[in-house]
């Protein structure tokens, strides 16, 4: 008897679990995406506030920070120098001439919410910024699922949403960056995008533009799409009004990319503001594709490090072309194949490059997608939760390095 009672209690969890997940189903689809959502930054919330709780003293705060503390670090810091101060008139250079880092490099649109949301409220940057960012991060949940609804079932696009909240780098989704709101316009402006509404994208594109730096690869999605349905006219049809305003659509995404240096060249009377002060965090000025053979090669030598890039590119588009991904339509799967290459062009390698991995959220539908398997899907979701605490632990939390500063989250 004694040795039956474990197994009726694990019976009994296991009933009880069951009949939540019965009552969850029964739920409107936009409370079961809100509560998974939430469940999802309830553990990322214990995650920061453990990891907190171990923090040595850092160059923002004392030991054991508070969780508020904790969360207002790294880039929110300039963030919230934003929405004090707002951006210098002129490029701050050192004697050589250089850009030294500065405010330019990040776009304006967090910031002047929260600033905007100061102005009704007074509760000011360390309450406002958390809470706008995770409030964005609810809303893009939202998103999201519609999105994922567009080309797959409920359970499905449910999972997916999930695989999105768990992700490991999630918790940046309720710290006081720009990730959330640009999560929130970028799937709004891919639902668009998708469902045909190419006029209607166009103000939340421009919008997406001046969150965070994606509006090259997405003019650059649209314009592959526009070409692929332009030659595949004669097969699938491709109505001139349709043409027209996906071309609108192109041209908008083209020009308010460009939008956030120009707007940085008016207010500084330097052409180069934006692209000098981005090198300021690169050691060197950008020269397309230089810095992944320049990492890979310091990671795996000079001889190794070309055939490990070469075959994690091999890997990346195998993947891209893959049935799976095709299965998001010609639009997603273009969007995600334009963010690799431009990340490829643009990104300097870093311990910063797993947040960048984010505007490639559509891809958690074709994991989904591999398996309807509940232990797999499951295995995922739990293995990015555990992904979450390594990565908090070991980039957000500071840790001095030998030789000074740490690695970037």
């Amino acid at each position: 008897m004694e040795a039956e009672a474990p197994l009726d209690t694990v019976h009994r969890a296991k009933a009880a679990a069951g009949r939540a997940g019965a009552a969850l189903t029964r739920w409107p689809w936009y409370l079961q995406v809100l509560s998974l959502w939430a469940a999802a930054r309830l553990f990322s919330c214990a995650v920061l506030a453990a990891a907190a709780r171990f923090q040595p003293a850092g160059p923002w705060w004392d030991a054991s920070p508070s969780y508020w503390e904790f969360i207002n670090i790294w880039d929110g810091e300039w963030y919230s120098r934003i929405f004090a101060d707002g951006y210098p008139d002129s490029v701050p250079r050192d004697a050589a001439g250089n850009a030294v880092e500065n405010e330019w490099a990040f776009y304006a649109l967090f910031p002047l919410l929260v600033r905007v949301l100061d102005a009704g409220t007074g509760l000011g940057w360390n309450v406002l910024a958390p809470v706008a960012a995770t409030a964005a991060g609810f809303a893009a949940a939202l998103v999201i699922y519609r999105l994922f609804r567009l080309r797959a079932g409920k359970g499905t696009a449910m999972w997916a949403v999930l695989f999105v909240a768990v992700f490991p780098v999630s918790p940046i989704l309720q710290v006081p960056y720009a990730e959330s709101l640009n999560l929130l316009l970028l799937a709004g402006s891919l639902y668009l995008f998708v469902a045909g509404r190419y006029l209607t994208a166009i103000p939340v594109v421009a919008l997406m533009c001046l969150s965070r730096p994606v509006g090259v690869p997405f003019a650059l999605a649209v314009g592959l799409v526009l070409a692929v349905r332009f030659l595949r006219r004669r097969q699938v049809g491709f109505p001139a009004r349709q043409a027209w305003r996906l071309l609108a659509l192109a041209g908008a995404a083209g020009v308010s990319a460009l939008a956030w240096p120009v707007i940085a060249w008016v207010s500084t009377g330097d052409l180069r503001a934006y692209t000098d002060t981005e090198s300021a965090w690169r050691f060197g000025n950008l020269v397309p594709f230089k810095p992944w053979l320049t990492m890979t090669g310091n990671l795996f030598g000079p001889l190794f490090g070309p055939v490990v890039l070469g075959a994690l590119l091999v890997a990346v588009a195998l993947y891209l072309t893959s049935e799976p991904v095709r299965r998001l339509g010609l639009e997603l799967q273009l969007w995600c194949a334009a963010y690799v290459l431009y990340l490829l062009v643009f990104l300097n390698p870093q311990t910063s490059t797993f947040r960048l991995l984010l505007p490639l959220f559509p891809l958690a539908l074709s994991a989904a997608w591999l398996s309807r398997s509940r232990a797999y899907r499951g295995t995922v979701a739990a293995a990015f939760a555990v992904l979450q605490i390594v990565w908090v632990v070991w980039l957000w939390r500071w840790t001095e390095l030998p030789g000074g500063g740490d690695y970037p989250p």
